[in-house]
């Protein structure tokens, strides 16, 4: 082979690979995804796991999902932020499918999470074994924090009612608003204790997990996932919630405190 055969070989070796590139990095995309903090843990490790086999990348908009603070799902969604998929507790998922926002077609179920108790570190851990110690705990405690998410939502409105203390309880109360977890504002001694889904509790390690409520009293929510209406990346999305359903992502739901639903 001549000298200028070997260059047009060399460049037509160059041009394929380019394009092979060009191709893969097509491929790639940049998932948008707003998501329940119940989730963080989990996707601590699952996303980097995700990216690596997928060769996309995940954008993470953290809130909760209810309320009205800026970083508030609801309002992240009404406000039109960027969104592939969507994290949320199924309820609340419900609304944002009636308005329109997700596509129902692609709804579905992950995990269960239920509520637990937190206390800061170096503190006696309280007794919350039966409904009554939980009682005499929380009456006891000098501060108790809760989100303004589907957890505090349920701990206002029905658990504190629930064991007549009400009340009592509103002196004492520390709301925590928008993405930021009741664990790190008990880590940062705004209160001395905290309730929250289990799985966000159990993703601030300098705090002290207690346990979950009663089962007498205990709330289950189910975090769901949908594709965005106007998702941009569908496929790559569609893909991220197929990944969720695979053991691997089970076994991480499970150290990180959810319950998954019907992994395959």
């Amino acid at each position: 082979m001549n000298k200028s055969s070997n260059r047009a070989c060399a460049t037509a070796l160059l041009a394929l690979g380019c394009s092979g590139l060009l191709s893969t990095t097509a491929q790639a995309a940049d998932i948008h995804v707003l998501a329940t903090g119940a989730l963080s843990a989990a996707f601590r490790q699952l996303g980097p796991d995700f990216e690596k086999k997928s060769g996309h990348h995940l954008v993470v908009s953290w809130g909760p999902s209810y309320g009205s603070s800026p970083d508030a799902l609801p309002m992240r969604i009404q406000a039109g932020e960027a969104m592939d998929a969507c994290f949320m507790i199924k309820a609340a998922m419900a609304d944002q499918i009636k308005q329109g926002k997700l596509l129902p077609a692609t709804a579905v179920d992950l995990a269960e999470s239920r509520v637990g108790v937190a206390v800061r570190a170096g503190l006696p851990r309280p007794d919350i074994a039966s409904v009554d110690s939980l009682r005499a705990t929380l009456l006891a405690a000098k501060s108790v924090a809760f989100s303004e998410g589907a957890s505090g939502k349920y701990i206002v409105g029905t658990l504190f009612p629930e064991l007549g203390i009400a009340d009592a309880m509103k002196a004492k109360s520390v709301p925590i608003h928008g993405r930021e977890l009741v664990g790190t504002a008990i880590e940062r001694g705004d209160a001395d204790l905290g309730l929250q889904q289990i799985s966000e509790l159990r993703a601030i390690p300098g705090i002290q997990y207690v346990g979950p409520l009663p089962e007498a009293v205990q709330k289950v929510s189910v975090i769901a996932a949908a594709i965005g209406k106007d998702a941009r990346e569908r496929k790559a999305a569609e893909a991220f919630l197929a990944y969720l359903k695979t053991p691997e992502a089970a076994a991480t739901f499970v150290k990180t405190g959810l319950d998954p639903i019907g992994a395959k």
